[in-house]
């Protein structure tokens, strides 16, 4: 079946069901039907919640996702087909997959970010005096953050698609349609401002900067 799911649960769980049937009340939604959406929700939010709260962990997470998930419903209810298998068993997958994809995210992000606050440290021209105690992750990652904030849009656009996204320069102007040597000068600057708002946020003791 299409819809990755324990038949024998969705059964269970759609027997209980008092109403209109899941299948019924997505005719209704394929039909334009909100309140339908609206029923379905109300009727699969614990189990729904409770697969994603596995995946990501993350109670605030969760939330966001859940709402997406019939946000999604909403959206693609034309394509979804009862032949294929029963409607909560292609929800839980639907579930899982952007709980799995937002964890993804998270990770590619963080070491992103630390891929970012490295290069920041290897583009001073001149090496600096090692200092013995350096800002620990939290303090750091709290720094990129406002620093990128302060970054004009167009620079702090090619950061992140060079750096969260792992872009090359060239496909950076390939996907923008901005020239090659628009894009190289947009990170040098970019890499520049992050680099000094790291070291006046780090005072008088300076992180060490060592040369790539």
């Amino acid at each position: 079946m299409l819809y990755e799911f324990d038949h024998q649960q969705i059964a269970t769980l759609t027997e209980t069901s008092a109403g209109p049937t899941d299948e019924q009340l997505m005719t209704l939604v394929q039909g334009g039907d909100e309140s339908a959406v609206t029923m379905l929700y109300h009727r699969h939010t614990a189990i729904l919640r409770t697969v994603i709260s596995r995946v990501v962990h993350n109670d605030a997470d969760t939330d966001d996702l859940l709402q997406e998930c019939f946000v999604e419903l909403w959206r693609r209810a034309a394509t979804y087909d009862e032949k294929k298998g029963k409607l909560l068993g292609w929800l839980i997958t639907l579930a899982r997959r952007r709980s799995i994809d937002r964890v993804r995210r998270r990770q590619a992000y963080s070491r992103a970010e630390e891929r970012l606050i490295e290069h920041s440290k290897c583009t001073g021209e001149d090496s600096h005096n090692h200092v013995e105690d350096e800002a620990n992750a939290s303090d750091c990652s709290n720094a990129l953050k406002d620093a990128l904030a302060q970054l004009p849009e167009a620079q702090r656009e090619a950061l992140q698609m060079a750096y969260y996204q792992g872009l090359s320069q060239r496909e950076i102007a390939a996907k923008t349609g901005i020239p090659l040597g628009t894009i190289k000068t947009r990170l040098e600057l970019a890499i520049r401002k992050v680099r000094a708002t790291l070291l006046a946020i780090g005072g008088a003791e300076e992180w060490s900067m060592a040369r790539c």
